[in-house]
């Protein structure tokens, strides 16, 4: 299935110059979320995956579905403030300032094998802070899936040494 079919460009939103990749218009189509969905399992299940992380919010969207699919947990990496244990955190730089993100600190075992799942590749900064979480819980990032990547951002240079599967991609 050609995925980039089912996504919706918007102009100008959040600000003037953006033209952002809506997934909602994926997700509302049963056929081709699910079809995108299980393109990022088969992804997975390659990998070997022990466990599936997911940024949030969107990373919720495809990890969750592929974790159960695979009957392997799923760690949700949040802002600080949102998980209710013991976390790690990395703080990592925006395009103005800084954020912090999160997971519980027993998430990932020494030695699990764990695939990233997102919505988006676009600078990178995300995955990289939670690819840092990962390895210094001791696990080993086996790959990281995206439904779109954005190429011209640096993301895929960001991630560079680390597997990496885009189901759709645009150009600058």
């Amino acid at each position: 299935m050609e995925f980039k079919q089912h996504i919706k460009e918007v102009e100008n939103w959040p600000k003037e110059g953006i033209s952002f990749k809506d997934i909602t218009s994926l997700m509302q189509n049963g056929p081709a979320y699910k079809q995108s969905v299980d393109a990022l399992i088969d992804y997975a299940r390659k990998q070997g995956a022990d466990v599936i992380a997911g940024p949030e919010a969107r990373g919720f969207v495809v990890g969750c579905p592929a974790a159960y699919a695979m009957e392997i947990g799923f760690v949700p990496v949040r802002k600080e403030g949102k998980l209710p244990r013991e976390t790690v955190r990395v703080e990592y730089g925006l395009e103005y300032g800084k954020d912090v993100l999160t997971m519980h600190h027993d998430a990932i075992q020494p030695g699990q094998r764990v695939v990233i799942l997102d919505d988006l590749l676009a600078t990178g900064g995300t995955i990289e802070a939670t690819i840092k979480m990962i390895e210094q819980l001791g696990g080993t990032v086996a790959g990281i899936g995206f439904l779109i990547e954005l190429d011209g951002l640096g993301g895929r240079e960001k991630l560079e040494g680390y597997d990496i599967l885009s189901l759709i991609r645009y150009a600058d």
